[in-house]
């Protein structure tokens, strides 16, 4: 496998599509769906900025479409399943190791707060 470090740092869009992938395949409106919802409203993907991401990421094999879908009477045929690579996933992994290591770094220097969505609004 590659070394995941070289894809690094991700743009914020591609963090939050993978780390949105992490928990299994979804559709692009529930990628959607699930950064909004993680992040409170505070991000927004369109679709245009989505589908480009995506369609990136899995240019350079981070993520791929996934044969898994849901029952029939849950799915629409028309929707494209994505589920993170093995690769995907290191570069997930090593991004959220790489942000962590900053925020150390921050704190140390007496930083503290974070994203509005941490703090309760």
């Amino acid at each position: 496998m590659r070394d995941a470090r070289v894809f690094l740092p991700l743009s914020f869009q591609q963090f939050h599509i993978l780390l949105a992938l992490a928990d299994g395949p979804l559709h692009g409106y529930g990628v959607i769906r699930d950064v909004e919802e993680r992040t409170a409203g505070d991000l927004r993907l369109g679709t245009g900025t989505l589908y480009t991401a995506i369609a990136r990421l899995e240019t350079i094999g981070l993520l791929e479409e996934s044969g898994r879908r849901p029952a029939a009477k849950h799915d629409d045929e028309r929707r494209k399943y994505y589920q993170l690579t093995a690769l995907g996933r290191a570069v997930l992994e090593a991004e959220t190791s790489r942000l962590e290591t900053l925020v150390r770094y921050a704190h140390r220097k007496g930083i503290v707060g974070g994203p509005a969505w941490s703090r309760g609004k």
